[in-house]
């Protein structure tokens, strides 16, 4: 019995996934790359999105990847949260501490922390820091701007 109700939930969680995925791909597809046209997007073309007074993003989505580039100035806090997207951050200058896990950990600049998808986190900007976050699939949140835990907040 306890086996069937196990996958009942890994069933029923599966489709949330497969729903939320669905989702992703439709706002991707508006945003994304050509499909078999490559792209080469500078930086500076891309108009900082400006979330709070602490902290600012720019993003590029391709297929089934998504690549931003977070400003945090100190101090910023990025409220707890998690996304089925898997996620890796590298931090270029700067760093920031996660509580994931269970545990705290500083990453600065030249390191990278891999956060596996569905995985609570917190991060708080040490000095100014310039972070890039690698997702798959692409935030579909970011994308339509629904990400409300990151507007307004310091």
């Amino acid at each position: 019995m306890a086996k069937k109700l196990k996958t009942k939930a890994a069933v029923a969680g599966k489709a949330r996934d497969a729903k939320s995925h669905s989702r992703a791909q439709r706002a991707v597809t508006k945003h994304a790359a050509s499909e078999h046209a490559p792209q080469h997007i500078p930086w500076h073309t891309i108009p900082l999105e400006e979330l709070n007074p602490l902290l600012r993003r720019q993003f590029v989505v391709g297929q089934e990847i998504m690549v931003a580039r977070v400003l945090l100035k100190k101090g910023c806090i990025v409220p707890e949260h998690s996304h089925h997207n898997e996620q890796l951050t590298y931090i270029l200058d700067g760093a920031l501490k996660f509580w994931i896990d269970g545990r705290e950990i500083v990453v600065h600049a030249g390191e990278v922390l891999c956060i596996p998808a569905h995985m609570p986190h917190k991060a708080e900007a040490l000095e100014d820091t310039v972070d890039l976050d690698v997702f798959n699939p692409p935030r579909a949140d970011w994308i339509n701007k629904t990400d409300q835990y990151l507007r307004g907040q310091k």
